[in-house]
């Protein structure tokens, strides 16, 4: 497929490139990025050629696009987010965002573009987007929740970190859900007026 960038004005989301190898690499040494992803611990720069290189790379070429999150055009790479292949019609979300830029709203916008673009007749036209997070991943939780993904389930020992089994939250979007708040999310998940700070 030809590259795509996604904006609304707030967010630009752009192929990632050789140019942001050392920025790559400086945002995956944060805590959080490495708790919650399944990327190489340490991380180091030829961990971001091999992504480039295994992920990026193949992953335009076969509808599997990953995006660079920036908040200006031409800025900096302060996130990552991408759709990877789950079987006919299906992707799954995957995503991360820098310390400084958390808590801003910014990861919504970045999944609403991407959701928009993954359903589109003129996208990639897919009939489900799927999510799963390792359990205790409330932020990522939040970010989906508060675009219309539906919470599925927990899948035991559903994932694999750096090779130890994890369990997984799974939730899914459908094109015909509403892009707004969901309720139905177990207990043991914060209302979504707490998470919204409404």
């Amino acid at each position: 497929m030809y590259e795509h960038t996604l904006t609304d004005g707030t967010v630009w989301l752009t192929r990632p490139t050789g140019a942001d190898i050392d920025r790559i690499v400086e945002c995956c040494q944060d805590p959080d990025v490495q708790r919650w992803t399944t990327i190489p611990v340490p991380y180091h720069r030829s961990d971001a050629e091999e992504f480039l290189d295994r992920v990026v790379a193949p992953g335009w070429a076969s509808n599997a696009p990953v995006w660079a999150i920036r908040t200006a055009e031409g800025g900096r790479v302060e996130g990552m987010v991408g759709l990877h292949t789950r079987g006919p019609g299906t992707c799954e979300i995957g995503f991360w965002l820098t310390p400084d830029h958390r808590g801003r709203g910014l990861m919504s916008r970045a999944i609403n573009l991407v959701c928009d673009f993954g359903f589109a007749t003129d996208g990639l036209a897919l009939d489900r987007i799927t999510w799963r997070a390792i359990t205790g991943n409330n932020a990522s939780a939040a970010a989906v929740r508060r675009n219309g993904f539906h919470y599925e389930g927990l899948a035991r020992s559903g994932g694999v970190q750096r090779g130890a089994r994890v369990d997984e939250w799974v939730a899914a979007r459908l094109p015909t859900d509403p892009v707004e708040p969901v309720e139905g999310w177990p207990e043991w998940y914060p209302s979504v007026s707490a998470v919204d700070g409404r």
